[in-house]
């Protein structure tokens, strides 16, 4: 890293903390003790208001009310920020049309040469979702679903909500506190907990009619909401060892729910424990598959029956196909 690119980044470090010691900066920058204290005395001197802390745990503090210089950004921060709206577009994610207006800022605020740079990234990097004939920055066309930003803004200010779901033909109303938001196959989802109910649910953010913040009394704490679920969880029933290449296709893609722990330093081989509810087909089935999409280079310890067959049922059509 450079020394101005470094200096840079400790401004930033040292005005986020009320506290910090030459030891952090070190260790945070990997760099000698000479090194932080000549940097800690350029800062100094460019105006950053630090107030030395003498004793045996002293260090310094920012005074209130300091003021960074402008932000600049480096080339290789450029290319990090395009590179992630490249990546990110046309996936139905929230805040679309502020991600327009930034990505315009961003393209104004940078020289000629950087913009030259950005424009060969474009025509030469593609991301899956990306239009080959008009890979540009700025068309980001793919809207999600329009209750997403509602549903965000509110479950910033609380996430004990009221939602309204289309179910058929007819609307049911939920109360539930909201766990988790989350994206798997192209579309959204909020893992909630049924107040009502007492139990997990799935709700497709593709079916909200509505959502508002819930006024109702019975509200259950997040400690006892925690207790329910551990009692209701369900009994490891999968475990399967994953080699390397495995491992890279568990990466690609894997269930929300499924975790690996990794059995040696170097991350080339890993566990995976989890339950599969065999009763439920379409779990059942996408489990058969990402089992197959996951390749040879796994070894079952445990696996349901009923898991067992699906694979065999696969294996003969594709067998037979050939």
């Amino acid at each position: 890293m450079k020394k101005v690119e470094r200096i840079n980044i400790i401004m930033r470090y040292i005005n986020n903390r009320a506290h910090f010691t030459i030891s952090e900066i070190m260790h945070e920058f990997n760099i000698s003790r000479s090194t932080a204290i000549r940097d800690i005395r350029e800062i100094e001197a460019m105006g950053m208001p630090l107030v030395a802390e003498v004793g045996r745990d002293g260090g310094y503090f920012v005074m209130n009310n300091s003021v960074l210089p402008t932000v600049r950004f480096t080339d290789n921060e450029l290319k990090a920020l395009f590179i992630a709206f490249m990546a990110t577009r046309n996936l139905q994610l929230p805040y679309l049309k502020s991600r327009h207006s930034l990505a315009e800022k961003l393209l104004g605020l940078i020289s000629q040469n950087q913009q030259d740079d950005l424009v060969l990234l474009n025509q030469i990097l593609l991301f899956e979702g990306t239009n080959p004939h008009n890979p540009d920055l700025l068309d980001l066309s793919d809207l999600p679903h329009p209750m997403l930003e509602q549903l965000i803004q509110i479950l910033l200010e609380d996430r004990y909500l009221v939602a309204s779901i289309e179910e058929g033909r007819e609307i049911h109303t939920y109360p539930i506190y909201l766990m988790r938001l989350y994206r798997e196959k192209s579309s959204w989802q909020i893992e909630g907990f049924s107040l009502e109910e007492g139990k997990r649910r799935i709700i497709p953010v593709d079916n909200l009619t509505d959502v508002k913040t819930y006024s109702g009394k019975r509200r259950i704490s997040k400690k006892k909401i925690a207790e329910q679920l551990k009692k209701q969880e369900e009994a490891i029933n999968l475990v399967i060892e994953l080699g390397p290449k495995a491992i890279a296709q568990f990466k690609k893609y894997h269930p929300l729910k499924t975790t690996i722990s990794y059995t040696n330093p170097y991350q080339t081989t890993a566990i995976l424990k989890t339950f599969v509810n065999v009763h439920h087909p379409d779990e059942l089935a996408e489990m058969t598959n990402w089992l197959l999409f996951l390749g040879g280079d796994i070894k079952i310890r445990e696996i349901p029956k009923e898991v067992v067959e699906g694979l065999q049922g696969r294996i003969d059509v594709l067998g037979t196909s050939n």
